[in-house]
């Protein structure tokens, strides 16, 4: 399930490896697909890859026009946190995650003591990304990548990741005919793109290779390692529900605005279950949906999630999803006020970038851009400051 229900259509673990390819080759793209290829065998080459294999790698490479109608569709990001928790977090996926966590006890034993990462938090994007190794996706893995960096939206990420692939090749451990994986190049049951895999790759059942397509262990092992790598803080939480006063001064809440625990607890910020955290730890309150919605603090691991893929709905409900499998309990999810259509979140971008905000493309998605100037136009019209675009604001802004 490497589709763009992850990652936002890089991977769930590609965003960080950009640098391989020189910058003359990395730029590139378009034109002639023989001559493409021509080049992309010369720049694996120069990185010490041999010539057979680059050749072997390329032979029946092709361009793929699904995956440019996949890289070009992001709709399931329209969804809100309640619609798209709801949908990806059945009771059935949590049972499986749990039977999982104790089919693998060992392996993730490991992953807790060798990297400092929680089972429940690699069984959650396990889960997420391809229900456990059941749905890894059907395009040509090599197809897919040549694709992507032949064409000049993006060819800066996706061509160091087909030279991986062709490394992958040389490996052992990529059938250029036969791998398949994820519309934008990720491959196996945590859904990894070739250079992560080159780097992070861990050989968790000692047969002499990485195959996160066919070995969970190797999965479990290679996930962990690259989200240590991220930045993971061993012993620390990474997503609490919370209860908010109604008072609050909802300008305070919002990712990048964390304070102390401490501070948050004495302004009413009370835990669902169980305790806050004791000490100096800071946190962001998050409300996905409003002040009258969902309500959690985020912790410093929060920011590996958006690592891991930068869709605020997608990394709340991996999170989210964690502290389940984890023992919490269901989320209350309030009673949010509406929110906006396709059509009225795009006619809201449109009105805020002619005030001078950057929210990006004008694509209907609620990203980081388009919560921050709802909350500075929400604070301007004296409305309630939780970054929750609502009919009501739309109205008074038009």
């Amino acid at each position: 399930m490497k589709t763009p229900i992850t990652r936002t259509a890089i991977s769930l673990l590609g965003i960080l490896s950009i640098a391989m390819a020189s910058p003359s080759l990395a730029a590139e793209c378009g034109g002639s697909l023989s001559q493409f290829l021509n080049g992309v065998k010369q720049e694996a080459v120069s990185q010490g890859i041999s010539a057979q294999a680059a050749d072997r790698a390329l032979a029946t490479a092709a361009i793929d026009n699904k995956v440019l109608r996949r890289d070009r569709a992001q709709g399931v990001f329209k969804l809100t946190f309640i619609e798209f928790s709801r949908r990806v977090i059945s009771q059935n996926r949590l049972d499986h995650g749990r039977k999982n966590m104790a089919r693998y006890a060992g392996v993730f034993d490991r992953a807790e003591s060798e990297y400092g990462v929680p089972r429940e938090v690699i069984t959650a994007f396990w889960g997420l990304e391809t229900d456990f190794g059941a749905v890894q996706g059907d395009f040509n893995t090599v197809n897919a990548l040549v694709t992507l960096s032949h064409d000049c939206r993006r060819p800066e990420l996706f061509r160091p990741e087909l030279i991986g692939a062709i490394r992958m090749v040389e490996n052992g451990d990529l059938d250029p005919q036969r791998t398949t994986g994820a519309w934008a190049g990720e491959i196996g049951q945590v859904q990894m793109l070739p250079v992560d895999i080159l780097e992070f790759g861990v050989d968790a059942d000692g047969d002499g290779h990485v195959r996160l397509k066919a070995s969970a262990p190797d999965a479990i092992l290679t996930a962990a390692n690259f989200v240590r790598h991220l930045g993971w803080q061993a012993g620390q939480p990474w997503l609490q529900e919370v209860v908010v006063p109604s008072d609050l001064d909802w300008q305070n809440t919002g990712l990048g605005k964390a304070l102390p625990v401490v501070e948050w607890s004495a302004k009413g910020v009370q835990a669902r279950e169980g305790s806050l955290p004791s000490g100096d730890l800071a946190a962001a309150l998050l409300l996905p949906q409003g002040r009258n919605g969902p309500a959690f603090l985020a912790y410093p691991n929060f920011s590996i999630y958006l690592e891991w893929n930068q869709s605020f709905i997608y990394t709340t409900s991996a999170a989210y999803f964690a502290t389940r499998l984890g023992g919490a309990s269901r989320y209350d999810p309030g009673n949010p006020d509406p929110g906006l259509s396709d059509a009225q979140m795009k006619t809201l971008q449109r009105i805020l970038e002619g005030k001078g905000y950057d929210v990006g493309k004008i694509d209907g998605i609620l990203g980081a851009g388009t919560r921050a100037a709802v909350q500075q136009e929400q604070l301007r019209l004296g409305l309630p400051a939780d970054a929750w675009p609502t009919p009501q604001l739309l109205s008074r802004l038009q």
